[in-house]
């Protein structure tokens, strides 16, 4: 136990010391203060693994040292445990409130209290796991995906598809494969993820979010007001930051596709393993118009002109026919680029 640092909150002396002489036969760390404000200019400073307090100290409350010490972020957690004569329920409840974790009677019976102790310590060490392990699993979904996990969780149920309207751009980069068996993978690795990396970003700068990454590419969804507009701007970011890397790293040309419409949104799988994912026609138009893509441009639908119209800042050109696979027909299609009168080109 002696990696715990317990904070003593006491202005009786003797009983600090007592206290004190307990916790370290039990291989506790101990800090002592005989007063609330102390204690708080201490716990600014130093890492506590827990706070025994006298719920009375000084003449005053321990109710509102609870809510200052809930409020620091480093203490959000830290169990704290009261020590008490008194027998009214409402400052229990006032003291719970604000943020305490138990109660012991005085006088204080050491074995009960060592034993409390513990098993606070243990659900905060439990607490604290779950909490990075959700920040780590965070890292791997996109803010969509652990939205409804998130919300669903509590339930045990899965969340069914939904029709929705979005904007798809994918981005692959181009003679990848050829630039893969020249590169060691290394380099190729930290290269791709570098490029990768940029991406992302500005799909969240500019309000979408990742569905999932394509080996050198990925896929993004935007949604809500703006959002074929928002897809455009990211997709020029993205060219426009692909042609400013550094000097010593491996440029990627990079080719993309956008296109908007209806979708399903839904989970995929199974209950052992889920993909929480959009699916259709228009995934697939927008992936097709990707691989249309020459090096260092856009591609995208007349449905993504149409959507963005006159005066966004953006020139629709080079307007042409194409085959795509799976399509029945001819898919008239458009490079975009930011237009020359925009204030930002």
């Amino acid at each position: 136990m002696g990696e715990y640092t317990i904070g003593i909150i006491d202005d009786d002396s003797s009983a600090r010391e007592v206290l004190k002489a307990f916790l370290e036969r039990e291989h506790y760390q101990v800090i002592m203060a005989s007063s609330y404000e102390e204690t708080l200019a201490l716990a600014k400073e130093k890492r506590f693994d827990a706070f025994l307090m006298d719920i009375q100290v000084g003449g005053h409350s321990g109710i509102e040292f609870c809510r200052n010490i809930r409020s620091m972020e480093s203490h959000r957690h830290t169990p704290i445990i009261c020590f008490t004569s008194q027998d009214d329920p409402q400052v229990l409840l006032s003291a719970f409130n604000a943020g305490a974790d138990d109660f012991i009677n005085k006088p204080i019976n050491f074995v009960s209290l060592i034993a409390r102790l513990k098993l606070q310590l243990q659900k905060t060490d439990y607490f604290i796991k779950l909490e990075r392990a959700q920040q780590m699993l965070t890292r791997y979904l996109s803010p969509r995906v652990a939205s409804v996990a998130l919300e669903y969780s509590g339930t045990g149920t899965i969340a069914a598809p939904v029709e929705c309207n979005v904007a798809i751009c994918f981005t692959d980069i181009r003679g990848f494969t050829e630039r893969s068996e020249k590169m060691d993978p290394g380099q190729l690795f930290s290269s791709v993820s570098g490029h990768l990396r940029r991406q992302v970003e500005l799909v969240y700068k500019y309000g979408g979010y990742i569905d999932k990454f394509n080996g050198d590419g990925i896929m993004a969804v935007f949604d809500g007001e703006n959002m074929v507009l928002k897809s455009c701007l990211c997709a020029l970011g993205i060219l426009e930051e692909a042609s400013r890397i550094n000097p010593d790293e491996e440029k990627f040309p990079i080719g993309i596709g956008i296109h908007v419409g209806r979708v399903m949104m839904g989970n995929i799988g199974s209950l052992d393993h889920l993909d929480y994912s959009v699916i259709g026609q228009v995934v697939n138009l927008a992936a097709r118009l990707c691989g249309h893509a020459e090096p260092e441009t856009i591609v995208v639908s007349t449905a993504v002109r149409d959507a963005v119209g006159p005066n966004a800042g953006l020139d629709f050109l080079d307007r042409r026919e194409v085959k795509v696979r799976g399509v029945s027909g001819m898919v008239q299609v458009f490079s975009l680029a930011a237009s020359s009168s925009s204030p930002n080109s």
